[in-house]
């Protein structure tokens, strides 16, 4: 297998499967809300968490750990994140309790956030910049296929097994990457000394910090206050002072290896391609949390039985069959 060391092709497919797993557990446990309240006595609120655990630390540490990538190595880190994500899946799956779902989840997103940045660097220094198109062309195809692919297996897992085994696939998955990563990607560096932005990495992650929470809890306490003279608003408005201390600090280090390179937002293209994928982003993850609940809770369409048969009308005995 050593002569496939360094083929472009087979590097791809190496880091689309440990990013496909990433986005895939975005949207996975969206389908297992009802099975999981059942199953392992929890509140709305715990299973929320059990989301919003794992996208808030993703949120607000990828950039953090997209650095970290250009100082230790991106195969490093890349196979790092595989690991932690990996064992904190296996850890999910067998978690006893609401509360220890969460923290694990909370580890799958550190995970998660320590492999994605990477995936974008082996790509660029692995595939010379005339391939580069195709290549992050299949990279987001497959950020597509594992959004969608995520209620679809989702449900087919709970109705089979049970909620637990929408972590468990990932367990496969992630041992054939980290037993392929270190024979078929290159260890890739640049060969230049990096500086790490202390200051900019903790204004970043206290911002989305604040900002994501404020988000996420915003509705549990209507909008207002939290505790004391702690509120939504105050813990938003904090977020949204420390992101714009963040842009201005790094106005200001521009010259110095930033973490966010303004002039790259000089670039038409560039710019109007990040802000149309951050609004494509926000639409397709904020409709399927609440279609997925409205689906299930209140429609009533709960995962069917298994083997699956078509549900009954209720003032017969036949099939229901659906309006024409």
């Amino acid at each position: 297998m050593r002569k496939y060391a360094g083929n472009p092709w087979l590097v791809l497919l190496v880091v689309s499967l440990g990013f496909f797993m990433t986005l895939l557990d975005l949207t996975i446990v969206n389908i297992a809300i009802p099975n999981m309240i059942t199953k392992l006595h929890a509140s709305l609120d715990d299973v929320l968490w059990v989301i919003n655990a794992y996208a808030l630390v993703l949120a607000v540490l990828v950039i953090t750990t997209g650095r970290l990538g250009d100082l230790i190595g991106p195969r490093i880190l890349f196979m790092s994140g595989v690991a932690v994500f990996t064992a904190a899946s296996a850890a999910c799956g067998l978690a006893l309790t609401p509360g220890w779902l969460i923290g694990f989840r909370a580890v799958q997103g550190l995970g998660a956030a320590m492999l994605m940045p990477q995936t974008l660097t082996i790509i660029t220094n692995t595939f010379p910049p005339e391939r580069r198109g195709a290549a992050f062309g299949i990279w987001g195809a497959v950020a597509g296929v594992a959004t969608i692919a995520g209620p679809t297996l989702g449900g087919l897992l709970v109705s089979a097994f049970d909620w637990r085994w929408i972590f468990f696939v990932n367990l496969p998955i992630g041992v054939i990457v980290l037993l392929i990563t270190p024979i078929l990607i290159p260890d890739v560096r640049l060969g230049r000394k990096h500086r790490f932005d202390v200051l900019g990495v903790l204004l970043a992650s206290a911002a989305l910090l604040a900002i994501c929470y404020g988000l996420v809890e915003g509705q549990k306490y209507d909008w207002g206050t939290i505790t004391s003279f702690i509120s939504i608003p105050l813990i938003l408005g904090v977020g949204v002072v420390l992101l714009v201390a963040f842009l201005l600090y790094q106005r200001m280090t521009q010259d110095r290896e930033p973490l966010v390179p303004f002039a790259l937002f000089r670039d038409r293209n560039y710019a109007v391609v990040n802000g149309v994928s951050c609004m494509l982003a926000i639409g397709m993850m904020g409709i399927f949390l609440p279609f997925t609940i409205y689906l299930q809770s209140v429609l009533g369409f709960s995962r069917p039985a298994w083997p699956w048969r078509p549900p009954r009308c209720s003032r017969c005995s036949s099939p229901r069959r659906q309006a024409g």
